[in-house]
């Protein structure tokens, strides 16, 4: 341990991103990344953008980006705002909204980011178990709870909840902020974007990252009431009053002026997840009902890690999560219908090898 580092360095226990391989022959289904590209916008605007704007600092608060998001979504362009990809936009908001003695909650089982920045700011929380359905039981949550921060879809479950029942945990809680992160919900779930005009504890957190294809350029946003953002502007103005630099601007701006093409790729994952799903049942191999890029896997007597490393000795690489309730679990990103297709067959032969050797 370097004797520099703070009392709160030492604390941590820092977020583990997924496996990024410097070569280039996996089929990498292990970070939920889209297997489409950008709208062709986004490659016009990196192929003409001039060199001469670099040198120039971006715009700070990205007007004509906000002005999008806000028209794509039916809000008001003071209501959004963006950051660095929506990590950042949840550092800040940790920063933002809670302190020493405040506390923060949690489903047992989500987005593992979320217990790293409570200890990154040393920022009480605790965590309630998901239902035996894996499911999040919003009642179980104590009164005394300054914030709530649900992924909706859960991740790694892929398992959403209806906006009624949001609504309803909005109704019952006007003093505690509900945080929404919808990283995933493009793909199938209810946004709650339409219930920040009405409630003024909502924030929702969105990413490029995923329905988007933007992963590689690292663009978030939040949507909520006014009065809520100037605290993450506070903090961003406090730490990088220039968060997204000129080219990200531009690029995400042509995202959302192409509406056509981001339902058309966003369909095309949702259908080959529900071939997937089809071609996973057929094998008897469980997943649970997911609204999200990827699908949460168990096979019938093969530990997770196990079916990781398998498949990674095959060329294919998914996540396993290293925790107690999950130990049979993987998480698998939906690729291209081929990635797919190869997937299931290398989950057959793995369970037919699994029946003979334990018949053995």
């Amino acid at each position: 341990m370097n004797r520099f580092f703070s009392e709160t360095t030492k604390r941590l226990t820092p977020y583990v991103p997924g496996e990024q391989p410097k070569t280039g022959h996996f089929i990498k289904l292990n970070t939920n990344e889209n297997p489409y590209p950008p709208t062709p916008g986004v490659e016009e605007i990196l192929r003409t953008i001039a060199p001469d704007v670099l040198r120039l600092y971006p715009d700070p608060v990205a007007l004509e980006l906000r002005q999008s998001i806000a028209k794509n979504y039916d809000v008001d362009t003071d209501s959004v705002f963006v950051g660095n990809g929506s990590d950042e936009v949840l550092a800040f908001l940790f920063q933002a909204f809670f302190g020493e003695n405040d506390i923060v909650a949690f489903p047992d089982i989500t987005y593992s980011f979320y217990p790293v920045y409570a200890g990154l700011y040393n920022i009480p929380f605790i965590t309630v178990p998901l239902t035996d359905l894996w499911t999040i039981d919003l009642s179980a949550y104590p009164e005394d709870i300054k914030g709530l921060i649900i992924a909706n879809p859960n991740a790694p479950t892929g398992i959403a909840m209806s906006a009624e029942k949001i609504e309803m945990v909005l109704k019952a809680r006007p003093d505690t902020l509900i945080v929404i992160d919808e990283a995933y919900a493009d793909f199938g779930a209810e946004s709650v974007i339409p219930l920040t005009k009405t409630y003024d504890h909502l924030l929702v957190v969105k990413t490029m990252s995923k329905s988007r294809s933007f992963a590689g350029m690292r663009v978030g946003y939040a949507i909520g009431n006014k009065e809520l953002l100037e605290g993450l502007i506070r903090v961003k103005d406090s730490f990088n009053s220039y968060p997204l630099d000129v080219v990200a601007q531009k690029a995400a701006n042509a995202s959302f002026l192409d509406k056509a093409y981001f339902i058309e790729t966003v369909n095309k994952v949702i259908e080959t997840r529900e071939r997937f799903i089809e071609s996973l049942c057929s094998l008897n191999i469980h997943s649970l009902p997911s609204k999200s890029n990827f699908v949460f896997v168990s096979v019938p007597g093969v530990p997770g890690k196990d079916v990781m490393d398998h498949l990674r000795s095959e060329g294919v690489l998914v996540r396993y999560f290293h925790m107690p309730r999950l130990m049979n679990w993987v998480r698998i990103t939906i690729g291209t219908d081929e990635d797919m297709i190869k997937l299931t067959e290398l989950l057959h032969r793995l369970t037919v090898n699994h029946n003979i050797h334990r018949e053995k």
